[in-house]
């Protein structure tokens, strides 16, 4: 099992709707959701095998 690192995170109001929306149409939590969406990126820079 992955371990996880938990921390606050400051976003802007209408970013996190848009989160929450994306989240729900993916049937994700917003956590999931951005970590997913970070993970996607950092396999496209080439940073995550």
């Amino acid at each position: 099992m992955t371990k996880r690192k938990a921390f606050p995170l400051r976003i802007d109001q209408k970013l996190y709707e848009v989160l929450a929306k994306w989240a729900e149409d993916e049937l994700r939590s917003v956590n999931s959701q951005i970590e997913h969406i970070l993970k996607e990126a950092a396999k496209k820079a080439g940073r995550l095998k």
